[in-house]
């Protein structure tokens, strides 16, 4: 590999979400500290493209330091093992440890960060303290082309998927490819909160936590009645309240999923969606 191909791939990975790094890794997120991870080198604590090993006294910045410091390897085979397990447009379509066979998470671009950021705050009317929150853990984040990527987190946290939205003048949204949202799903969780707040996007589900905020607010990723995870997430014992959209397919999709689910309740959104509701009331 010449100098210029290990330059170029090390300019894509060297963003990656920390947290993304850390599961590819294999370390295990505490249960009860979102920012520290467990991992063979130590405990580790994540702020932003920061980390701390705090069993070692050492820390470093960015995916390709942290990735050095949990496989004890140089910078090179850092770069190539970042390049591995976090594929983009010029590497192997074939995901490794950490990622889902055929998911294509598109790579940070914290140059476009400031984007997003404005799109979500000026455009959008969502909290800048929250949107703060969710950046450092890595379930959002900015791609090249300054869409704003939220991440569809599974078990132990790990991506199988993204919901992506356009932040420029058209209006536009998908999921990466590859993404299994039936696997996973974008949530604002609470610390003993009153119930949890089905809606169809992850702006929606921010939306509805600044309107909601004692209730865990999950995105469906689209309105559908029946993701895998949801039955399990019923069985846990708290009510779980239907907000799709108050328009035709919102509402056929509600009350299919009651008919599954008669524990369901339905909250109708007094707009169309939470993002409506919020920029009324603000």
């Amino acid at each position: 590999m010449t100098f210029q191909q290990i330059r170029a791939r090390a300019d894509r990975v060297r963003g990656l979400p920390l947290p993304s790094v850390m599961l590819a890794a294999g370390a295990e997120p505490d249960r009860f500290d979102k920012a520290k991870w467990h991992t063979a080198q130590g405990v580790i604590s994540v702020t932003g493209m920061k980390f701390m090993n705090w069993s070692r006294g050492v820390g470093g910045g960015g995916a390709i330091d942290l990735a050095i410091h949990l496989n004890d390897m140089g910078f090179k085979d850092a770069v190539e093992w970042l390049w591995l397990r976090f594929p983009g447009p010029d590497s192997p379509g074939q995901a490794q440890s950490g990622q889902m066979s055929g998911l294509r998470l598109p790579p940070p671009d914290a140059a476009q960060l400031w984007r997003v950021k404005r799109y979500l705050v000026s455009d959008r009317g969502l909290s800048p303290a929250l949107i703060e929150r969710l950046i450092p853990s890595g379930e959002l984040y900015a791609d090249h082309r300054a869409n704003a990527v939220f991440l569809l987190l599974g078990e132990r946290h790990a991506p199988v998927g993204a919901e992506l939205r356009g932040t420029g003048p058209r209006s536009w949204r998908g999921l990466a490819p590859g993404s299994r949202k039936d696997l996973g799903h974008f949530s604002i969780p609470v610390d003993h909160g009153e119930g949890i707040i089905l809606c169809e996007s992850a702006i929606d589900a921010i939306s509805c936590f600044m309107i909601h905020p004692r209730h865990r607010c999950i995105s469906t990723a689209g309105a559908r009645p029946d993701p895998r995870w949801l039955a399990p997430l019923i069985r846990q014992g708290s009510q779980v309240y239907c907000g799709f959209d108050a328009d035709p397919t919102g509402e056929s999709m509600a009350r299919a999923m009651i008919a599954l689910y008669p524990a369901v309740k339905r909250l109708r959104p007094s707009e169309h969606d939470w993002n409506d509701v919020l920029r009324a009331t603000t």
